[in-house]
């Protein structure tokens, strides 16, 4: 999800892809606001950042939709190429490793296996 920055009138000036000491507000890529933002600046740099962000989004949506399918044994790992299993169980020890931390990494909740 983009982050954003607003003006003192509460109107959004500026989207990052990472947040920033400026730039603490997130918003879903598909926030009404920030659609009207790019849409009116034409902003290439801020159509990136959000294209960016979306893209982070996608490929939780892609994890997901492969657990679900291994899950079901509608597919196995194996039947993915061997570098997608590899990148597959590297995200799956990194993400155990965060949930063996517990209440330490709490905020990052959403980045969390189910």
């Amino acid at each position: 999800m983009p982050y954003v920055i607003r003006d003192s009138d509460g109107q959004i000036i500026a989207v990052h892809a990472i947040q920033s000491e400026q730039a603490q507000e997130r918003l879903p890529a598909d926030d009404p606001g920030l659609r009207e933002f790019i849409a009116e600046t034409g902003d290439s740099a801020n159509l990136q950042s959000v294209l960016i962000a979306s893209d982070l989004e996608m490929v939780r949506v892609l994890e997901d939709l492969i657990a679900v399918l291994i899950d079901k044994r509608i597919i196995m790992l194996t039947d993915l190429p061997q570098a997608a299993q590899h990148k597959l169980a590297r995200r799956y020890e990194l993400r155990s490793r965060l949930n063996d931390l517990g209440g330490i990494v709490a905020e990052h909740e959403e980045i969390m296996l189910p």
